[in-house]
């Protein structure tokens, strides 16, 4: 018989901490920084929603989802919408119930948009699937990666180079900082990216306090498996572009890619990847996640893909038949599919999962709106 315990992650006990690190480390399905205990706690700091799931069985704890309890018995992963990865981490073993672990932890409905699920515990879900993009090191060398990327697109490859050069002749001598720990650079790629996604019409995830006070949080970590990574580009004393995120480990998830709008000639984002891949050996690193999205960076250096899932997961209860109901309304308007309605859907849902107010989600849609009204053509949505 299955237990359900829930509880806010930082009341987690050592033990299920444990537990917990094990089956992550156990499965490379869910050997990411987002899907251990320690995201979890990070979040819980930040965020009092903040719930864990510990399903056990004859005392014996089995497995564990992470996720938001918000209003109505909807629950979202936890972190999101920076959870790019999102799951039931059980041992394969389990034998779980999912609408029996939903139903004790008072979930009617449990919204993904990245599911990773090695062992089945999630029924199909009839929305489309996703792909993430990895730079994956295990088994080759950064100076093979690299070759494999410029025979997928040698004449590209050979530009961008040309323009690391030129970088280096016209602004300042071209240096990767790994380990970066300026808080001046951290600000910047802070605004970088909050301009870009004004600019494109995105929706500004980092205007919430809390996803601020996350990133902050992680950044001061010095120390420890599990903390916060900033990589950066500069030409000469000037900060041209970088990544920061999280890393655990050999892994790096990165949630920030931003560049100077003033060195846009120079493609600096290109140039960072070139370098940044190179780097990786020396910063410990085998993975580089790059996560899901339409990013045409994301397609030219990350290689290696891995599926993940889009849909809903719902208690067969009263208000989960409800959300069922609610979910096939959206299915048949066309919110599954990649048109105006789904882009609309996720645009909610990405609302919904940021923002902790009404008045905050109606304030980003109404921006969003007279966003998408005022988008030059050239621009695209961030995804």
């Amino acid at each position: 018989m299955l237990d359900v315990e829930t509880l806010h992650p930082s009341l987690l006990d050592a033990a299920d901490v444990a537990c917990w690190r094990n089956l992550a480390r156990a499965e490379g399905g869910f050997d990411n920084p987002l899907l251990g205990p320690d995201f979890a706690q990070a979040v819980g700091k930040v965020r009092e929603d903040a719930r864990v799931a510990v399903v056990r069985r004859a005392g014996e704890a089995v497995g564990f989802l992470a996720y938001h309890q918000r209003p109505g018995g909807l629950a979202r992963p936890i972190g999101s919408p920076l959870s790019d990865y999102h799951g039931l981490v059980a041992r394969p073993d389990a034998g779980l119930d999912l609408g029996q672990v939903l139903r004790a932890a008072d979930i009617s409905v449990y919204r993904y948009t990245g599911l990773v699920d090695p062992h089945g515990v999630f029924p199909p879900a009839p929305e489309r699937d996703r792909q993430a993009y990895l730079i994956d090191l295990r088994g080759t060398t950064a100076e093979a990666y690299l070759e494999a990327i410029r025979a997928e697109s040698p004449k590209k490859i050979k530009n961008y180079r040309r323009l690391d050069n030129k970088l280096d002749r016209e602004v300042g001598p071209v240096r990767l900082v790994a380990g970066d720990v300026s808080r001046d650079a951290f600000n910047l790629l802070i605004d970088w990216k909050r301009e870009q996604l004004a600019r494109t019409g995105g929706h500004d995830f980092l205007r919430a306090d809390w996803t601020r006070e996350l990133m902050a949080e992680l950044f001061q970590r010095r120390e420890g498996d599990f903390r916060g990574l900033m990589i950066n580009l500069y030409a000469g004393d000037t900060l041209v572009g970088g990544h920061f995120g999280v890393r655990q480990g050999a892994v790096y998830h990165p949630w920030i890619a931003s560049t100077n709008p003033e060195h846009a000639a120079w493609s600096p984002g290109q140039i960072f990847f070139l370098r940044a891949i190179a780097a990786m050996p020396e910063l410990g690193l085998t993975r580089y996640d790059l996560g899901p999205g339409h990013d045409h960076y994301k397609r030219a250096y990350g290689l290696n893909t891995v599926t993940i899932g889009e849909g809903a997961a719902t208690a067969s209860t009263l208000g989960g038949r409800m959300a069922s109901s609610m979910e096939s309304v959206w299915s048949l308007a066309g919110g599954r599919g990649a048109g105006a309605v789904g882009r609309l859907r996720r645009r909610m849902d990405a609302i919904a999962s940021t923002e902790l107010t009404m008045s905050g989600r109606v304030r980003d849609f109404v921006e969003a709106v007279a966003l998408k009204a005022n988008r030059r053509p050239g621009d695209q949505p961030e995804a």
